[in-house]
């Protein structure tokens, strides 16, 4: 499978892919589109129970105090 790669337009926010290996980038409005970067794999763990062993900024309520 041929790797793609993601491109924006600036003046309208289109988006669209096209095979890496293309000469030139997609046209949107007139003009080349822009190569979007690629996205950083998240760092944040996926919920609450699991961010406590490394955030210790706020105190936790786990319910046991009551009312």
């Amino acid at each position: 499978m041929a790797d793609q790669m993601n491109y924006e337009c600036v003046d309208c926010g289109n988006t669209a892919q096209a095979s890496a290996d293309a000469d030139q980038a997609p046209e949107c409005c007139g003009k080349p589109m822009q190569e979007q970067e690629p996205l950083q794999v998240c760092q944040a763990p996926a919920g609450a129970e699991h961010s406590r062993f490394d955030d210790l900024e706020d105190p936790c309520d786990d319910g046991r105090a009551g009312t």
